[in-house]
């Protein structure tokens, strides 16, 4: 868990950093992260979506601070600066006593080991994919919801159980996104699985800088007025927040993750009907005889 935490703190931390940097841009930025520990074949792949505004507050909070358009910061700047970040934290997680390393991390216990592994780590190019909203911030969101309250794999992609073996279907990246087959013996697809269950309570969508619980509300409310757009924005002809009828929880439950939760789950064709909704009753506690 703690590795997680210093995945998001060093992502925060670096978008954060260059954002007030008013080489880069000069603003406080907005920032949701969501981790994500799998690929398409359930290998343990952790690592961080966030979704960042495209500009920010200035210092003063007087002015919003626009971002070039198609562009934030640039990515060699990203890399180096999340990898410092990173492994600092890392050091800092060893310096403490506060990594467990079991099996045959044992042998990193020892100072100078953990050292001469560590410090290739530095001259490593480090992954950071950025790029411009496809099809709009909308369209963002919604990819991103498909996955927030989803583990690993979904059910479509099961294909079937021979035996004791599982098979499901997964995208090959290095093969043009091309779907295919892999089959797994059941206790290793099991195994991948449950590398994916995070531990208890772990908060897997976080939320910094402007969009940061403690002010999310009033800073939202700054930023709308001074890019001029209303802080219920509509399209046109669609009725507003006051006016619209509560949004059916399996409705948003859909539009959120893909998940039709009404969906009969025998058939898949059927759709689930409320037939009644039993109102909840206390049963009164036995009365106890005097002694």
């Amino acid at each position: 868990m703690r590795l997680y935490n210093l995945l998001f703190q060093a992502a925060q931390q670096t978008l954060q950093k260059l954002g007030a940097d008013p080489k880069h841009l000069g603003a406080q930025l907005g920032i949701l992260a969501v981790l994500h520990t799998w690929n398409q074949v359930l290998g343990f792949h952790p690592h961080a979506h966030c979704i960042v505004t495209g500009g920010g507050l200035s210092p003063d909070h007087r002015r919003w601070v626009s971002a070039r358009p198609g562009f934030l910061f640039p990515i060699p700047v990203l890399r180096s600066l999340y990898r410092g970040k990173f492994l600092a934290g890392l050091k800092v997680l060893y310096d403490e006593g506060r990594l467990r390393l079991p099996g045959h991390l044992a042998e990193l216990s020892d100072p100078l080991r953990f050292e001469a592994f560590l410090s290739p780590l530095h001259e490593i190019e480090w992954v950071v994919y950025a790029k411009p909203p496809f099809a709009g911030p909308e369209m963002v969101f919604r990819y991103l919801g498909r996955y927030t309250h989803r583990v690993a794999i979904s059910n479509q992609r099961l294909v079937g159980l021979d035996g004791d073996d599982v098979s499901f279907r997964y995208k090959d990246r290095a093969a043009e996104d091309r779907w295919k087959t892999l089959r797994l013996p059941a206790l290793e697809f099991i195994r991948r699985f449950l590398l994916h269950i995070l531990p208890d309570r772990f908060v897997r969508i976080r939320y910094f800088g402007l969009l940061a619980h403690r002010h999310r509300r009033r800073l939202l409310a700054l930023s709308r007025d001074l890019l001029g757009v209303p802080a219920a924005a509509t399209e046109a002809g669609s009725p507003t927040e006051a006016d619209a009828a509560p949004e059916p929880w399996h409705e948003r439950l859909l539009r959120l993750t893909g998940f039709d939760a009404l969906l009969c789950p025998a058939c898949k064709v059927g759709r689930l009907r409320l037939v009644a909704t039993l109102a909840a009753q206390r049963t009164a506690a036995p009365s106890r005889a005097p002694p």
